[in-house]
């Protein structure tokens, strides 16, 4: 065993140095200028033996290399001579050529110059050399031009077995349609130009295939061990060591989210957003225009979100720290002593049972046992206390039975837990090829399986917990892993922090991923008034979203944003992409208490509600009661996560089940999608971890001002006092047409097509409502246009100069 061991680390370990060293920069630009240089000569050596040929094939690569006196007549020489000859005469011929091509590609890619897509290019290169090579042999079957003919031995055995398999005019024929495909793979187009030659009908359908959900939970290899007991000889126990998850390479993950959107899109930078983003194009051409009309029946690519800040990089897995990781801190003595404390507890009340397995965890020790026939399980579940006292440990929970296995659990925290680190999480497979909308990756089960899910289909999420016992922490990596995963175009955070020093380090990216109502100094709020404003504003941007997706005629935000990027949607009738917003409520008590229905009410129509626009709801609290947690919000948070309390009373507020009471804190946590109950242990990141995640993504090039939410004005009771008419703003008249052509008496709207701030789109508004053309603010409702038509506004604008 100890020698395995030894082999796995030390594979492990050349693995890593391996990656070390293609990381090195300068190792990088050593092997790209190699493989160009490589490239140069294959060339030299292939252009050359058209030419030289003859004396190449007299060449031996084993007698004359090291004989100074002969000399090749290649101009790469010697070494030139053999590789031409094998390349051009034993190889493909002069369809070789491409060989020089795709080393330069690899030479490229290793300096990271992305000319062209790297695997598409080698793929049809590779495809090209095979139908070139064949076609080449056709033509030069019996012709001993460069001794094999021009495509070399294969390209005379492929045509020569198939022109005696199909004869000439059918190895014509196939070696054509091979073409053909093989075009229609580099050049999409040609198909559209043989469809108006032959009148066919082709479409072009994209077929996606469904999100797999990423299973949480992997089987394990179990080995039997016989105990050592003289009492138990006969129990058979099996100890569970996870096995190690497969760190993929973050850089892969990495690339696929920012790199591939930039190889494919943003080409040609577009010089009117307004006229490029529409997908159906007025023909105002003549029709005798066959240029114009070929403009026009060109496709427009597909809408890119993250356009704006094409050059936003997430966030490297170099800023989290490891902790110290290791793969196992129980040791064999320490499960065979618990093993027999537990048999022996459990036969002082003559309770025998068959099997007994350890599956060891990060902070637990999970011991399934499998009772005799006979007897009942009640019995087993009363001993809890028994166990806990025999053991000298805290948190033993009992289990019975295990959902979906007919075994009872046992669950026994280690006597040196481990630090599961965030670092480990997101660099773990699972996390990494995850198909979520919103994927966090919240802990460790106790398999040592990395456990990730999707807030876009809990939809809210309610976190409760004692005080210290990791709830902050555990919001910190919520955060964390959303920001690992998402541009800043996808996602925006609420942010609500009535202690005023649990989120300020996300200050950093205010204007990357925060959103806040227009009038709010701070990004983070703190202020309670401030917090009512933020809900309602909330709910007035999801009835705004709603209106959309009806005149989009799709059911949720995904539907609707894949139209957009679609150019399905038009945006000058209002359409525009819609990211994920996620409120997180840090201390929802203190809001409780100071603001009572105010709060509530438009958190529970959010709750309500929201789900299908992409709004989601996180609310943390440190007094899991019932005048907190009340029964309308408990009833639209379905997933709940409970660290650990003080008594079971709150336990089954939180989870409606006893539980949380039993956790060992620090981090140790029961997770409730559903109707079942996981146990975690949550991931730890650092203060200074999110210092270094704030200050990468800080630094970086952001949008101009924060994602701004609705006006919510809470005064319903709000006239307009004072305003004189003589001093109508410059934008007067022709925001008064907007708003007529839109129907819709929005400062928003008006913020956002003249590119001016908050205030003076108040102002304006305020002077439109003085001037009769607007009507008085209504709460959540847009204000209403007293205007009907744009004839009937110039004729009172007039009126008024």
């Amino acid at each position: 065993m100890a020698k395995k061991t030894k082999d796995k680390k030390s594979k492990t370990n050349s693995k890593k140095s391996r990656k070390a060293t293609f990381r090195d920069e300068r190792i990088r630009i050593i092997a790209g200028l190699l493989f160009l240089a490589a490239s140069l000569t294959v060339f030299i050596s292939i252009l050359s033996y058209i030419f030289t040929w003859k004396s190449d094939q007299s060449f031996e690569w084993t007698s004359d290399m090291n004989n100074p006196a002969v000399e090749a007549g290649n101009w790469a020489g010697k070494l030139g001579a053999s590789v031409a000859h094998l390349l051009v005469n034993q190889w493909f011929g002069l369809a070789s050529l491409s060989i020089s091509f795709i080393l330069v590609l690899i030479g490229f890619r290793f300096l990271r110059i992305r000319l062209l897509p790297f695997w598409r290019s080698v793929l049809i290169s590779i495809m090209a050399t095979i139908v070139v090579s064949a076609w080449l042999g056709l033509f030069t079957l019996n012709t001993p031009i460069l001794g094999s003919g021009l495509g070399g031995n294969h390209g005379y055995f492929i045509s020569q077995y198939l022109k005696s398999l199909i004869g000439t005019v059918g190895t014509i024929l196939l070696l054509s349609i091979t073409s053909l495909g093989v075009l229609l793979y580099i050049w999409p187009e040609l198909l559209k130009s043989l469809s108006k030659i032959f009148s066919f009908n082709f479409e072009r359908k994209t077929v996606k295939n469904p999100e797999s959900d990423i299973n949480t939970e992997d089987d394990n290899s179990d080995f039997e061990k016989n105990s050592s007991s003289e009492d138990d000889s006969d129990l058979v126990f099996e100890t569970e060591f996870p096995q190690q998850e497969k760190q993929g390479e973050y850089e892969k993950f990495e690339t696929k989210i920012n790199e591939e959107p930039a190889e494919e899109k943003a080409t040609e930078p577009a010089e009117d957003n307004n006229e490029e983003d529409l997908r159906f194009i007025v023909d105002e051409g003549k029709k005798d225009d066959p240029e114009g009309e070929a403009k026009r029946n060109l496709p427009l690519e597909d809408y890119d979100p993250t356009l704006e800040l094409s050059d936003f990089k997430l966030p490297p897995i170099d800023l989290l720290e490891k902790h110290d990781l290791q793969n196992s801190s129980v040791t064999q003595e320490e499960l065979i002593s618990n093993k027999n404390k537990i048999v022996e507890t459990l036969g002082h009340y003559k309770i025998k049972i068959d099997k007994i397995k350890a599956t060891i965890g990060p902070t637990v020790t999970l011991y399934e046992i499998v009772p005799a026939p006979g007897v009942r399980i009640s019995r087993i579940k009363s001993l809890e206390d028994d166990i806990a006292l025999n053991l000298s440990a805290l948190g033993i929970r009992i289990i019975a039975p295990i959902p979906g296995k007919g075994t009872i659990g046992i669950e026994v925290p280690n006597q040196k837990p481990e630090i599961v680190s965030m670092r480990s999480l997101l660099s773990s497979r699972k996390f990494q090829d995850s198909k979520y909308d919103l994927a966090i990756a919240l802990g460790k089960t106790i398999s040592n399986e990395t456990y990730v899910f999707d807030l876009a289909k809990m939809p809210h999420l309610l976190v409760a917990g004692a005080t210290g016992q990791g709830k902050s922490v555990g919001l910190n990596v919520i955060l964390t892993s959303l920001l690992y995963r998402k541009h800043p175009s996808q996602l925006k955070f609420v942010l609500v922090d009535p202690k005023k020093v649990e989120l300020t380090l996300y200050q950093k990216i205010e204007k990357h991923y925060l959103a806040k109502i227009p009038d709010s100094e701070e990004t983070i709020i703190t202020d309670t008034q401030k917090v009512i404003n933020t809900l309602n504003s909330l709910c007035i941007e999801m009835d705004n979203r709603y209106n959309l997706l009806k005149a989009a005629q799709v059911r949720n935000i995904k539907e609707y944003n894949q139209k957009f990027i679609k150019r399905q949607l038009n945006p000058e009738k209002g359409h525009q992409y819609l990211p994920y917003i996620v409120v997180v409520v840090d201390e929802f008590a203190d809001l409780i208490m100071t603001a009572g229905r105010e709060v509530e009410t438009p958190l529970a129509r959010l709750a309500q509600l929201a789900r299908a626009i992409g709004i989601h709801l996180v609310l943390a609290t440190q007094r899991p009661t019932t005048n907190i947690i009340t029964g309308v919000i408990k009833a639209n948070f379905p997933a709940r996560i409970a660290f650990r309390v003080t008594s079971m009373i709150d336990s089954r507020t939180i989870l409606d089940s006893p539980g949380a009471n039993q956790l060992i804190g620090r981090g140790d946590l029961l997770f409730a999608p559903g109707s079942d109950l996981v146990r975690l242990q949550c991931a730890f990141i650092d203060i200074p971890e999110l210092e270094e995640i704030t200050n990468f993504i800080g630094n970086q090039r952001s949008y101009p001002t924060p994602f701004f939410l609705p006006e919510f004005n809470d005064d319903s009771s709000d006239s307009i006092l004072d305003v004189d008419l003589s001093k109508k703003d410059a934008l007067f008249n022709d925001a008064a047409r907007l708003i007529v052509a839109h129907q819709q008496g929005s400062t928003s709207l008006i913020q956002r097509k003249f590119s001016i701030g908050y205030n003076r789109a108040g102002r304006i508004v305020d002077q439109l409502e003085a001037a009769g053309i607007v009507g008085p603010f209504e709460g959540s409702k847009a204000r209403q246009v007293l205007i009907p038509d744009e004839y009937t506004l110039e004729q009172y604008l007039s009126s008024l100069e």
